[in-house]
C-alpha cells in the first residue's frame, strides 16, 4: 500500500467508525503548520475530525492574524471544503504576553474571544507555559480575577476559556472558582501533567468531567501507546465519564514525516477509543 493510499484508507475508517465516542482532532502546530491554512486541509486528508487553529503571534496591523475578518473567511470556506471542524483556536500569543502579569495578555484574551466565535471553534486555549508558568497561589489568583472580568464577554459569545498549563487539578479547579463563571474550565493534557510530577489519570478524576473543555494527548517523544503514560486507562475514563468534546492530537514526529506519524497515533486512538 503506498502512502497516498495508506491515508485514504485512515480517512475512510475515520468517516465509517460511529463507536467513537468523541470526534478526533489535531493541532495545527504539531502538523508545523501554525496559523497556516494548509493544516486544515492536511489534518482533513489524515482523516481527522478538527484541526485546533492558532490565532498567530506575528501581529497585522496591531491586531492577531486571525482577528482579521479575510483569515476567518478563508478558514471558513477551507474548513467547508474539507469537511473538516475548526476544533479549537490556541491564543499563541500568551507565550509571548503572560496572562498572569502583562496588561497585554488580558487584551489579546479579548481579542481572541470574537475571533474564536466567528470560526465557530467554542474553545480557545489559554497557554501558561515557560516563563509564563503558573508558579505560586497569588499568579493563580490573579488569573483568576482576570479571567472574571473577561468572562462574560466569552459566556455572551459562546466561547470556553481553557486553561492549559502545568498545575494540578485543585489548583485548576481553584482558578476556575476564582473566575466565578462556567465559560472559564480546564483543558486537560496529559503529558503536560505527567511532565510536571502528576499522575494524569488521578488529576483527571479530580478534574472530573464537567470542569473539562477540551483535551490533548501526547506521550511525547514517543508514538502513542509507546511512552509511560497509560492512553488506554486516560481514555477509557473519559469514555465512562461521558466527555464528548474533542480529543486533539499534540504529538511529535519521531520520524520527521508528519502525515505518516499522524496517521499512526490517530489510528491508535481511534483504536482504543472504540466502544465495544
Amino acid at each position: 500500500m503506498n502512502r497516498r493510499t495508506f491515508l485514504a484508507s485512515i480517512a475512510a475508517a475515520s468517516a465509517s467508525r460511529a463507536d467513537i465516542p468523541f470526534p478526533i482532532g489535531v493541532t495545527d502546530w504539531n502538523l508545523k503548520l501554525s496559523s497556516d491554512i494548509e493544516a486544515v486541509r492536511l489534518a482533513s486528508s489524515i482523516g481527522f475530525a478538527g484541526v485546533e487553529v492558532s490565532l498567530g503571534r506575528k501581529l497585522v496591523d496591531g491586531r492577531l492574524p486571525l482577528s482579521h475578518a479575510d483569515r476567518q473567511d478563508a478558514y471558513l470556506a477551507a474548513a467547508a471544503e474539507h469537511k473538516i471542524a475548526l476544533a479549537g483556536t490556541c491564543l499563541d500569543i500568551l507565550h509571548v504576553n503572560y496572562l498572569k502579569n502583562d496588561p497585554l495578555g488580558q487584551k489579546w484574551v479579548a481579542d481572541g474571544i470574537p475571533a474564536t466565535k466567528r470560526l465557530k471553534a467554542r474553545v480557545m486555549l489559554l497557554p501558561f507555559f515557560g516563563k509564563g508558568a503558573l508558579k505560586t497561589r497569588d499568579e493563580m489568583t490573579f488569573v483568576g480575577d482576570a479571567l472574571r472580568d473577561l468572562a462574560p464577554e466569552a459566556e455572551k459569545a459562546g466561547v470556553i476559556l481553557g486553561l492549559e498549563n502545568t498545575v494540578n487539578a485543585a489548583d485548576n479547579l481553584y482558578i476556575c472558582e476564582r473566575s466565578r463563571s462556567a465559560a472559564v474550565q480546564i483543558y486537560y493534557d496529559c503529558g503536560n501533567l505527567r511532565n510536571a510530577g502528576f499522575d494524569p489519570l488521578k488529576e483527571l478524576h479530580e478534574m472530573g468531567v464537567a470542569h473539562i473543555c477540551q483535551v490533548h494527548l501526547k506521550d511525547n517523544p514517543h508514538y502513542l501507546g509507546e511512552g509511560p503514560i497509560d492512553l488506554r486507562a486516560i481514555v477509557g475514563s473519559l469514555r465512562k465519564m461521558g466527555y464528548k468534546g474533542f480529543v486533539n492530537l499534540e504529538t511529535d514526529s519521531p520520524t520527521g514525516d508528519i502525515a505518516a506519524d499522524m496517521s499512526r497515533n490517530f489510528s491508535y486512538l481511534r483504536k482504543i477509543a472504540a466502544v465495544g
